[in-house]
């Protein structure tokens, strides 16, 4: 069966708008143009756009979606099973937040009672599933297995306090770091901060605190483009400056 640009976008709940935008940036494109001038897709193309809204629902961007799709090595059922694994485990992270959310309405209502660690372990979970999902195998084969169970292990046992605090934590290394990028230099005090304040972050996920340690996942900031991703989203250069910050304040450098 064919579909023009209308049909398929009302069959797949897109707007046109988007059809035409996946086929300007060569991700969709149709399968023919007809006669009069209308874009024609086909049972191809029909089942490349299942995959992009697959991905898409998974968070990834269209640039990594596009070198997926159209590599030659693409397996799409392969695909469709890595799918269905990613979405159960969404499924699990959700269902721990709705139980979450649950519990509260009972402790709400006088039905049960609620410790202050119940409230956010949905919450805890979720950052560990994700961590696990994202960097478990990497980890775990750097580390090994006692030292990241261990680390998940602490995060789980947070208090709201613990939890409170290295959620803010989190943001202070960010903003910090940011900061001291603008400086240029990783050896000053606004860098030196910044390294301090990654200390006690990770303080809150380790068993036993080194200056090796630290260094290493410092450096693992720059040799994983995952990591490198998310500290140079703002500003290229930020993940090797944090290393470069980090290397000094252990003195390892």
């Amino acid at each position: 069966m064919e579909y023009t640009v209308q049909k398929l976008g009302r069959l797949a709940g897109i707007s046109t708008r988007t059809l035409r935008y996946y086929d300007e940036i060569e991700i969709l494109k149709p399968a023919r143009i007809n006669s009069s001038g209308y874009r024609i897709y086909g049972q191809v193309e029909v089942d490349r756009l299942q995959q992009i809204l697959f991905y898409r629902e998974l968070g990834v961007s269209l640039e990594s979606i596009k070198d997926l799709v159209t590599a030659p090595s693409f397996d799409r059922e392969k695909a469709l099973r890595e799918h269905r694994e990613k979405l159960l485990e969404k499924r699990k992270q959700l269902d721990l937040l709705i139980s979450n959310v649950d519990k509260t309405i009972a402790s709400t209502e006088g039905r049960i009672t609620m410790s202050n660690q119940e409230k956010f372990d949905g919450f805890k979970q979720k950052l560990v599933d994700d961590n696990e999902k994202k960097y478990g195998k990497e980890i775990r084969e750097k580390y090994g297995e006692e030292a990241v169970n261990k680390s998940n292990a602490q995060m789980q046992g947070m208090s709201q306090e613990q939890y409170r605090e290295v959620t803010k934590l989190a943001a202070e290394v960010i903003e910090m770091l940011h900061a001291a990028f603008k400086t240029g230099d990783p050896a000053g005090e606004l860098a030196q901060k910044a390294a301090d304040l990654h200390r006690q972050w990770l303080s809150f996920y380790w068993d036993s605190y080194t200056k090796e340690a630290h260094a290493r996942v410092a450096q693992m900031y720059v040799d994983d483009e995952r990591f490198t991703a998310y500290y140079d989203e703002k500003q290229p250069g930020t993940a090797a400056f944090l290393r470069d910050a980090v290397l000094i304040y252990t003195g390892t450098k």
